[in-house]
């Protein structure tokens, strides 16, 4: 029989008895081969099952693929490449589906040993510079080259599954400094989140960052679009984004999404990594 007969499906198993046969005219398992050690075994009408340590999704696939090899009345006792390959699809899609991710429990973000240095302009080219004498970062054109350009360390975390789609988890950091970008309201008051720049004493203080554990405000999601347009949303405060003005050396600071009078874009230049 051509190798394409031959049906090759991995689940993972507890033990090989997870594979039920109650007829006899349906071939056992011939597990005395070498490769059973392995949890590979191979039935005598060409079907050979290999057992490995995949999603236990797999399980009613290969238990719907014995059955129907066993019930099915067609001229061939073994499927072709298409019947196969439409009967795992379909059950692929159907358990997908069912999955739920659990997002009840705290979410945890711990820091990753990848570290980016770079300059960032918003999307009219002004450069971000730190404000002299204030906590606060201005957007500014720059003359005269690169030199006097202000350099960014970005740090990655890692995402919790439920967060997944709002972007990769970061902290900015003032190069050559402890002065971090933090996202935060006054304290005792309802007004809107602002972004400063906060001394960081003890660094080890943002290895791990817990939900609700008050250092979430050093955290951005940073979602990028295009290959090179980055936007950087507070984990704090959702739906609030990093901004400049449209004019000229005014405060970088947060500002909705829906908020079209502001610069919600940057792009990362002279990139290069630290570690």
């Amino acid at each position: 029989m051509a190798d394409k007969n031959l049906l090759l499906v991995e689940s993972f198993f507890e033990n090989d008895s997870a594979f039920e046969s109650d007829g006899t005219d349906f071939d056992e398992l011939d597990c005395s081969d070498p490769l059973a050690m392995s949890g590979r075994c191979d039935l005598h009408k060409g079907l050979r099952i290999e057992i490995s340590e995949q999603p236990h999704t797999m399980r009613q696939v290969t238990n719907i693929i014995i059955a129907l090899q066993k019930f099915k009345q067609v001229r061939s006792t073994e499927f072709t490449d298409h019947e196969l390959f439409n009967i795992i699809i379909e059950n692929i899609v159907e358990e997908s589906m069912g999955l739920k991710v659990n997002c009840e429990s705290s979410r945890t973000y711990n820091k990753q040993d990848r570290v980016i240095q770079c300059t960032v302009c918003d999307g009219l080219k002004k450069s971000l510079v730190q404000s002299q004498g204030t906590p606060n970062l201005l957007a500014v054109t720059l003359r005269g080259g690169n030199s006097n350009r202000m350099g960014i360390n970005l740090s990655t975390y890692t995402t919790p599954g439920c967060k997944a789609t709002n972007g990769q988890p970061i902290c900015l950091k003032i190069a050559q400094s402890n002065l971090y970008l933090a996202c935060t309201k006054e304290s005792g008051t309802s007004s809107q989140p602002h972004l400063i720049l906060e001394d960081v004493k003890d660094e080890e203080t943002l290895k791990t960052i817990e939900e609700n554990d008050g250092m979430e405000r050093f955290l951005f999601f940073r979602k990028v679009t295009g290959g090179s347009i980055n936007t950087f949303e507070s984990v704090k405060y959702p739906h609030w984004f990093i901004s400049t003005s449209k004019n000229e050396s005014m405060p970088v600071d947060m500002c909705v999404e829906e908020d079209t009078s502001r610069q919600k874009v940057f792009t990362l230049q002279d990139q290069k990594n630290l570690n």
